[in-house]
């Protein structure tokens, strides 16, 4: 038995020999690319090895490809004892011996039983393990896909990403492109606007630079025309002084002598009359004072006569001061149409009605627009008229009427549109003005009280007008308002406390603010007079170049002095187009109608002021010219005198 069980170690020995020289066989043959060395009854064709997992997409894309099949690994020789492709026969050599001993050994069929079915265990392992690592190989594939399509995914989705980063970036900068377009387009078109509104202002620069110029050559030549005529004038003065001296000279000593004659008759004549006057005086006062009962008579007679006298005249001023008083006009009424006594103007305010009941319905104005000289606004216009109408009706009715303020700047028509209201809705009109109730002091009120009650006597009822109604009805608060002021002020609200039937009450101011919360409790209309528009100053000029110009030679007095007078110089009157007319209404803009009329005045007097009393084009032009200047003069001196204040 111990022998057998020598023997056994032996064997195994030997087994282990050969399995290491098998192992280093395999390792050497699959190294060198040979077949793998099979002992016969010792070992088992080995199972292939597991496939390794092929290499990722990405890193198979990065390896470098792969050598020709045709090129065989050399394996190099360390051992000089082994042969060229690197198998040692040495282990060879002793597992063969060792076999040998184990063929002789008399429990070497057991040996090799028990060999067989360990191998046989190796092999069912070995089969395990294969199949274990299949499982493995096929998880890792898998695994493998898995992240291969994970990858392949994130790379999708960051192309995706990158793709519309770029996409967004482009929008972006062609969005920046088409702004920086449109500001590039934007500052092109501002430099071209700019430059063209620069170009337009050196043009019109140049235009009235060109303009002035001619206008100044034009009126140097007029003016040297003009001293060209005055000293022709001159001369032909002097010519016919000269002649008349010489015409003169030689009829003076005739002239003379017959002055002379003349004034030796006239004195003998006058002296004979006197010394005979003087004669009859002497003569009569000689008897008086030689009969002392003439002389008294004489006396009584003249302080009689002189006392007589001296009783009428003053009993005459005490009656007719009564008279006055009581059927007379108020001394505070500037302008009325019902004349200054009950019986005066009779006549001609029954002509005046008998014409206005003939022209009834005819729309027969001065300027033809039916409501006499008044030009207004047509607005404005319409309205005055409207309420001419109805305060005609509200007389008719015995309805009380409506007391009204009228303002605005200086000359815009106020006092004509009242005297016009007042004649439309056939009512007779007063007009006083506000600064003549300060000086009467504390006779203002009894004047107030007289003037509302020689208003109420008026059959056909009155508009009463108060022109700068703001110098006496101005507030009550004010400290340098006198108490005679608040007095009178006080004694209107008074007569003006309730609606009148008899009266209308007008008020013009220029500055409405000004006046009394109660006296603007009494108004009911309102009006504003703005300064006239370009068609009103057009229609303005018209008028007054007709009454100024076409009409300045006609006579117009009635008196019997009209006969002895002078016949007045016609104005003749050539160019003046209608064109001419409406660019003087452009340049005349902030004229009142006042200051119109006042610059056809200075038209006329610049005509009568020509040497052939002739009206142009150019005369009206420079006196147009001439008046706008003075009219901004006067404004920049009322802005000046503002400032300063």
């Amino acid at each position: 038995m111990a022998a057998a069980a020598a023997a056994a170690k032996a064997a195994a020995a030997a087994l282990s020999a050969a399995g290491a020289f098998a192992v280093s066989s395999e390792r050497a043959y699959a190294d060198g690319g040979a077949p793998a060395f099979r002992f016969p009854g010792l070992s088992t064709s080995p199972s292939p090895p597991p496939a390794a997992p092929p290499p990722p997409a990405a890193a198979a894309d990065q390896q470098p490809p792969a050598p020709p099949a045709e090129e065989k690994r050399k394996v190099r020789n360390d051992h000089p004892r082994t042969s060229a492709a690197g198998f040692d026969p040495e282990p060879l050599e002793r597992a063969v011996a060792l076999l040998r001993q184990i063929e002789k050994s008399p429990h070497g069929k057991q040996l090799f039983d028990t060999l067989k079915k360990e191998e046989d265990v190796r092999r069912a392992e070995i089969n395990t393990r294969k199949v274990e690592l299949q499982r493995e190989l096929a998880a890792l594939e898998l695994e493998k896909k898995r992240v291969d399509y994970d990858e392949r995914q994130k790379l999708e989705q960051q192309r995706a990403q990158i793709k519309s980063q770029i996409a967004r970036y482009d929008d972006e900068l062609a969005r920046k492109r088409m702004q920086a377009d449109h500001e590039a387009q934007r500052v092109r078109n501002q430099e071209l606007v700019k430059m063209q509104e620069e170009s337009a202002i050196r043009q019109e620069q140049i235009r009235r630079a060109i303009e002035e110029q001619i206008q100044e050559e034009r009126r140097k030549t007029d003016r040297e025309k003009a001293a060209i005529d005055r000293d022709t004038e001159k001369m032909r003065i002097f010519a016919d002084a000269e002649a008349r001296a010489i015409e003169k000279k030689q009829t003076e000593d005739v002239d003379r002598r017959l002055l002379i004659e003349k004034a030796k008759a006239e004195k003998e004549k006058w002296i004979e009359a006197i010394n005979t006057t003087f004669d009859h005086i002497g003569g009569g006062l000689r008897t008086i004072l030689t009969d002392q009962n003439k002389l008294v008579v004489a006396v009584g007679g003249a302080t009689a006569l002189a006392a007589g006298i001296y009783t009428t005249r003053e009993g005459a001023r005490v009656v007719w001061g009564y008279v006055d008083r009581i059927l007379g006009q108020p001394s505070l009424i500037r302008e009325s149409s019902r004349g200054k006594y009950p019986w005066s103007g009779v006549f001609s305010r029954s002509m005046h009605t008998m014409a206005s009941k003939l022209n009834k319905g005819s729309n027969s104005g001065n300027n033809g627009n039916g409501f006499g000289d008044v030009i207004l606004n047509p607005s404005l216009q319409k309205r005055v008229k409207q309420l001419a109408n109805a305060t005609a009706n509200t007389k008719l009715h015995q309805a009380p009427f409506r007391n009204m303020l009228f303002y605005g700047p200086p000359g815009t028509g106020k006092t004509m549109a009242a005297r016009e209201l007042a004649r439309k809705s056939g009512l007779d009109y007063a007009l006083m003005t506000g600064g003549d109730v300060a000086p009467l002091g504390s006779q203002a009120v009894t004047k107030i009280h007289q003037l509302f009650d020689w208003a109420k006597k008026s059959n056909r009822g009155l508009l009463l007008f108060i022109d700068e109604a703001d110098a006496f009805l101005c507030e009550r608060n004010k400290t340098y308002m006198s108490e005679a002021q608040r007095s009178a002020l006080n004694a209107l609200l008074f007569r003006t406390g309730d609606q009148s039937k008899d009266i209308v009450l007008a008020l013009a101011t220029n500055r409405p603010g000004d006046l009394d919360s109660a006296v603007a409790d009494r108004i009911d209309e309102v009006l504003e007079f703005p300064l006239p528009g370009e068609d009103e100053r057009s229609k303005l000029l018209r008028l007054y170049l007709d009454k100024y110009i076409m009409k300045a030679g006609e006579k117009h007095e009635k008196s019997w002095l009209r006969f002895f007078r002078g016949q007045p110089q016609k104005i003749e009157v050539k160019g003046i187009t209608d064109e001419l007319i409406r660019e003087a209404a452009a340049k005349t803009e902030g004229f009142s109608g006042r200051e119109i009329a006042k610059l056809m005045a200075s038209v006329q007097a610049a005509v009568y002021g020509s040497k052939e009393c002739v009206l142009t084009p150019d005369l009206f032009r420079e006196v147009v010219d001439y008046k706008v200047a003075e009219h901004q003069q006067r404004r920049r001196l009322a802005g000046y005198d503002m400032k300063n204040a």
